[in-house]
């Protein structure tokens, strides 16, 4: 039976691995896609995060672009029970912010895109400080009363704001958010550590992390400066060493790959298993082909020992 890790307070069960969906229509056209998605189901995945932004930032592209493949995809297959849907909302240019405005035309929109009638969770994608959280509280819970989302979920919000949202939703018998979507991996564990899992913990919410591969470094690709210098994203990666040296993130590569021979797994598995040993629900990694999906695929059934996560701990302390 595969493997599944319940979301608290809801009905999804969801395989430990969250397919990120940023790569559709991008730097996967539509059949490289199809097929990245038929091998993620086929493998026992059901569990696939989008946003109604991507991909914008790519030239020609307007945004949406991910989620229009997503939805031809649910229609070929006739499979939209069979997978949770996730996507999020603030960041489209036609619907930014988190105005009532904004949310309500975002979800309408992602809704069409993805050829269904609901999302399971709904992302609030990043705070509108220009909108108190007591308005963004009820306008998520409009869109979950009116049918259009399940469930709703933070990503991108201070620790604080968070709290707010949890409380003022609790007190007003509003949708009490069931996710957040923090940015944590081995290169990036401060903001999690420090504040977002207390978050977790006290208000019962899963963990999807996102860059849980910090932009592929983490896959072991890189095992020098000089491959940094010639990456395609390098701008992504660089950003992890800006403080700390690419000579610590290069450690902790070394510290993988001792954890993966362990396992005779890729140092992309080993990397995410840690964050499944530190608690995450399910971590968020992409797939450009149907052939990288079997490193991810194969984390949630690799089990680190407290040796190993304090290995991996010790070598990655500089981000800590």
């Amino acid at each position: 039976m595969t493997e599944r890790n319940d979301i608290p307070r809801t009905d999804l069960s969801v395989f430990p691995l969250n397919l990120g969906g940023n790569t559709f229509g991008w730097t996967s056209d539509e059949e490289q896609s199809f097929a990245v998605l038929d091998a993620f189901v086929a493998a026992g995945g059901n569990f696939i995060d989008t946003a109604d932004v991507y991909s914008a930032w790519a030239e020609g592209h307007s945004g949406g672009e991910s989620e229009e493949v997503l939805g031809k995809w649910l229609a070929a297959r006739e499979n939209r029970e069979d997978v949770v849907i996730a996507t999020k909302a603030g960041q489209h240019p036609e619907h930014s912010g988190q105005s009532r405005e904004a949310v309500l035309g975002a979800i309408d929109a992602s809704l069409e895109r993805l050829q269904t009638d609901h999302v399971d969770l709904y992302y609030a994608h990043f705070d509108d400080e220009s909108v108190t959280i007591e308005e963004q509280a009820r306008v998520y819970d409009e869109v979950v009363r009116a049918g259009k989302a399940r469930y709703v979920g933070l990503s991108n919000y201070s620790p604080d704001r968070m709290r707010q949202w949890f409380e003022f939703a609790k007190a007003e018998g509003l949708a009490v958010p069931v996710a957040i979507q923090p940015q944590y991996n081995l290169l990036h564990r401060k903001d999690y550590e420090q504040g977002y899992r207390e978050i977790a913990q006290e208000y019962d919410v899963a963990v999807f992390s996102y860059f849980s591969l910090a932009s592929g470094f983490l896959t072991g690709k890189y095992s020098s400066k000089e491959d940094l210098e010639g990456a395609a994203r390098k701008d992504f990666v660089s950003g992890y060493f800006s403080e700390t040296g690419i000579d610590a993130g290069l450690k902790v590569i070394d510290a993988l790959k001792r954890v993966a021979l362990n396992h005779d797994v890729e140092v992309t598995t080993a990397a995410l298993a840690w964050l499944l040993a530190k608690g995450v629900t399910a971590p968020i990694a992409s797939a450009r082909t149907p052939e990288q999906l079997e490193a991810l695929m194969a984390a949630p059934g690799v089990k680190l020992i407290q040796a190993e996560v304090d290995a991996l701990d010790e070598a990655s302390e500089a981000f800590a």
